[in-house]
This record gives structure tokens, sequence and C-alpha cells, in this order.
């Protein structure tokens, strides 16, 4: 999914996906309804516009593998689409990595603390760690139920999150960082005051309730719900069967990427699953079957927040004005999609080893008035023919639409939000893989690109201001390693952020808290620009000429960060 810019002014790399997520009870292996795997063709249970859907999906390239479980009026089936990368075929014992689905897991946690009478939804957190020092404002301490409805007022993620290793982020993200940055951080508003959607928080809350039970956030989730569901194909781990099952993730172009090793923040988005155990987790949480766990799942899934001006939040669910309940999740080569009715006759889990979102198909198996858009296939366009596309369209007042490449690939970027790449289907015609999102360029009469209309939610117009004269972009120049090696170092914002300046070879690259690394060019000396995103940087130095500080401009801001020492 991707995430907008409010308060980050470069793209945020989507570390989940958000539409925006018991031995002691003495329970064996629970005995579903589940089916072998069959065919679109076969299905009871998937509409068959979704089925279609998939599979035309799936023939495109969007994705490589899709398995939907759905369960309908207690029965239920396994769905696979696709193919895995030795070309057999998913099923439902293949294992995913689920994202911030794992929230739901968090939540339930909550839930069976709060009903054993070990806590309230208002317990402040820093009552089950009292060895950190945990943010407060105005007075007011953070609670248990402001993080289980995204309302505690921590950042999405902490400002001291720069991997070693950007392909597994969250890997050396360890207690003794967790502790350092909770230890200097403000709040920007009071506990409670206002929605904002946290990894952080929820990592957090994770952490929390294991150190109570002293135990591991895997440990402790395995104990309280893998085991009384019979999950054994789920966990924060990798065991020998789930490794030998796993479908190895890919980016949006289709890329091979690395799986995530999750530290301290595991509550957030650390489980592996497979169909199978995700649809015992689904038909526990419908109620389908009696578990000792559905006290806990039905608190958690009560609305309690207002989210949007149509949904609300539980604990981690969401709720929509349509009464459905839901969650998504995403990593950087899966995404995946749990949902329900509320009346509890209906419930799907999509998995899938591509970063395409499958919300919509979630979405649509629930309700048959969600739109879906066709697939659409990729062609190969000569990059000569790309860069006509290139510049900046009008989209609104404040919103610029820009479009540029990378290497071979077109990306777009609109003012304030992440850029994603689009595909070109036909002459003038581009597809994105988030958003159901569909591009036409338009032409003057002379074979101009002087425009293009995006259709999502309706068709909207957006003129390229290249064509009135959109200053160009900055032309690169050549510095010395010696000169480069001089912003080599890491400059902290004041909303939190610090910006990491490394020298790879003879590139210099940039990497914000939470975010990608992308690489920086030199205009001048001391002046650098992005080329996936509209914003430059301007050095600082001393009267003794050290580098001291950089100003990032962008969105019309300009934002100081001094040099760490």
């Amino acid at each position: 999914m991707l995430y907008t810019l409010r308060r980050h002014p470069i793209p945020i790399q989507a570390w989940f996906d958000f539409s925006l997520v018991l031995t002691r009870f003495g329970l064996g292996l629970l005995v579903l309804n589940l089916m072998a795997n069959i065919s679109c063709a076969d299905s009871a249970l998937l509409p068959e516009r979704v089925a279609k859907t998939a599979q035309e999906r799936i023939d495109a390239g969007t994705y490589q593998t899709l398995v939907f479980g759905v369960v309908a009026d207690g029965k239920s089936e396994v769905i696979a689409f696709g193919k895995l990368s030795d070309l057999k075929p998913p099923d439902g014992d293949t294992v995913y990595e689920i994202g911030s689905i794992t929230k739901t897991f968090t939540a339930t946690l909550l839930a069976d603390a709060v009903l054993s009478g070990r806590f309230t939804l208002d317990t402040p957190i820093a009552d089950l760690l009292p060895e950190l020092k945990i943010p407060e404002r105005n007075g007011k301490k953070i609670t248990l139920g402001e993080i289980g409805t995204q309302y505690s007022g921590l950042p999405r993620m902490p400002s001291n999150f720069a991997s070693k290793d950007p392909g597994n982020p969250y890997m050396d993200y360890d207690a003794e960082k967790l502790k350092d940055f909770l230890a200097g951080y403000q709040l920007l508003r009071d506990p409670g005051a206002a929605f904002e959607y946290s990894n952080l928080a929820f990592g957090l809350l994770g952490y929390a309730l294991a150190q109570s039970a002293h135990t591991s956030y895997g440990a402790l989730v395995n104990e309280k719900i893998f085991q009384p569901l019979g999950m054994s194909m789920s966990g924060t781990q990798f065991t020998e069967a789930m490794r030998a099952h796993l479908a190895s993730g890919h980016d949006e172009t289709g890329a091979p990427v690395q799986n995530w090793d999750f530290g301290v923040l595991a509550g957030a988005g650390a489980i592996r699953s497979t169909v199978n155990d995700m649809l015992r987790y689904l038909r526990a949480n419908l109620g389908v079957d009696h578990t000792p766990l559905a006290d806990e799942m039905k608190y958690a899934q009560q609305p309690r927040r207002d989210m949007s001006p149509n949904m609300r939040i539980g604990l981690a669910w969401i709720t929509t004005d349509k009464g459905l309940t839901w969650h998504n999740g995403g990593t950087a080569g899966y995404r995946s999609f749990l949902g329900f009715n509320a009346d509890g006759h209906k419930g799907v889990v999509i998995l899938t080893n591509t970063s395409t979102e499958v919300d919509d198909l979630g979405f649509a198996t629930l309700l048959d008035s969600i739109p879906l858009a066709p697939a659409q296939k990729a062609i190969v366009v000569p990059v000569s023919e790309l860069e006509e596309y290139l510049g900046e369209y009008k989209w609104a007042d404040q919103v610029i639409v820009k479009v540029f490449l990378t290497g071979n690939q077109l990306f777009t970027q609109a003012t304030g939000e992440q850029a994603f790449p689009i595909f070109p289907s036909a002459k003038n015609e581009f597809f994105a893989n988030v958003g159901l999102i569909r591009i036409t360029f338009t032409r003057d009469d002379k074979g101009a690109v002087i425009g293009m209309v995006v259709h999502q939610n309706g068709n909207h117009a957006a003129p390229k201001l290249g064509v009135t004269g959109t200053p160009p972009q900055p032309k690169e120049r050549a510095l010395s390693p010696a000169t480069l090696q001089d912003y080599v170092g890491q400059y902290q914002f004041d909303f939190g952020g610090v910006l990491d300046v490394t020298l790879k070879d003879t590139q210099l690259q940039a990497q914000l808290t939470g975010q990608a690394v992308f690489p920086i060019y030199a205009s001048a000396a001391d002046k650098f620009f992005y080329k996936i995103v509209d914003a430059q940087l301007d050095f600082e130095r001393d009267a003794n000429g050290k580098v001291i500080a950089v100003i990032l401009h962008q969105n019309g801001q300009n934002l100081r960060a001094p040099r760490k020492q």
C-alpha cells in the first residue's frame, strides 16, 4: 500500500499495507472442512467474477501466485492460482508473509490480557515496561487501548530506524534501539487525540505484552493463538517445514526480494502463515468454530473509535459502514487481506507473493457491489518512447503529478505521495498495480504529449506543465570522491527523522528513517537533488569548511537538520 507524506518529506516505503492489519486451554487441532486446492471453475464459494479476474491477473503477470481461503455459511474452500518459482502450483500449505494482519493477532493477545483481568484498556503501557521511558504529553500517558486503536500519538516508525540492510529493514532493530528512541521522543499530540497508523506502536504493544509474560512475542502468540487453533504452519520464525513450503517474495516489477526478519517490533508484522492456517484463524473470528478464543476475538473486533467518515477501528480490526470487518498487510514481497461480513456468514483470506495489493479482490469476494478492474498486461516499449511522457502534470491547485524514468521503468508521483511504477499496455495507455489506476496520455495534432487522464473513481484530466515551460530538472555534475565524502553522516530533523547519507562506490545516497535508500545527485558543490522525487538537499559548512547541516527543500518546505556528532 502507499502512504501519504503529510509529515514525512521523502517517499515512505510501504513497510506494511494499510488502505489505509493456547496450550493452556488443552485444545488439540481443530478439524475444519478444508477442501483440497480447486480450480476457479470448480469453486462453489469464490464469486465467478473474482475468480475470473484473479486468473486474468495471474496470466498478465500482475501476481506470481494467489491463494484464496473462503468461508461461507460454515463451509470452507481453498482456491489457488498461478505457479511458484519452481513451476509448482501453490496450495493451502504454501507459506507467505502476512505483514500487518499480524496486528490483529497482537490485538487478540491484548484482548486476552484484558478479559483475564491482568490489565485494562486504560492501563498505561509504561506499567508493562517500567525499564523504558515512555513519552507523555500534558500529563497524559499512552494506554494499551490507545495503541490498540491506533490513537497512541506515536509516529509510524521510530526515527532511529536505519537498517544496515534495507532489504531486511526490521532485522537489527532491537530493544536497546527502541529504548533509546522512546527516551528522546516528544509526542506531537496528546495520546487519544487523533488516529494515526503506527507500526511502532503495535510493535511496542507486542513487545510489552511479551515482556509482561516473561517470554518473547513469537512464543506468546504461539502459546495463546497458534497452538489452540492448530496453526502448525505459522510463526514469526521459519521452521524447517515452513521454509520448505515458502513462496519467495517479489516486488511490483516481479523482481525477487528478501524475506523480512523482525526484531523487537515483531508485533507489528512478523507472522508468516498459510491459507489453511489463516482459515482456522478466520473461522475462529467468525465464530464458525467454537474455540477458547471466541470472547477475545469478539472483544478485539468491537469498533471503538472513528478512523474516517466511513470506517471505525476496534483493536486493530477495521469496520466499514457496509458491515465489513477487515485488515490487510504487506511486506517487501507479499500482500495479504483478511475480511468478513459482520453477520458472520462469509469471510475471505488472500495471500500473494507479489507486492501488489489484493484488497479489491477481498472486498469483491464479500460484496457484489465492489468493482474489479480488468487485468492489464505490460508490453515492451523502447526507452526513447517512454521519454515522451516525462514531465509534470497539474492534477489540482496543490497537486502536481511527476512522471520520470529510473532505468527503463516509468514512475509517477503526486505531490506528497510515494512514487510507484506504471506499465504500458498500449500506445499512450498505462496501468499501475496499486489502486486500480489506469492512465491515458493525450497528444496534440503534432503528436506531442500535452496531458494525462487518470482513470480512478472517474476520469481526471491533468495538463502537462512541461509544455508551457516547466523548469527542467537540475543538470547533474560530477564531484570528486573526496568532496562526496564530506557529506557522509547523519542529520537530525526536528520532526524526529534522521537522514543517513552514505557513499557507495562513487554514488552518494540518502536514507530517511523508515524509508528506502535513494541516490542523490550533485548540481553544484553542496547542492544535490533526487531524481525519484521533487526534492533538493543543500549542505551547510562552517567557517572551517566542515559540513554541519543539511536543508531539505520539498513541497514548499525548507527543513534544516544539523549533523549528528
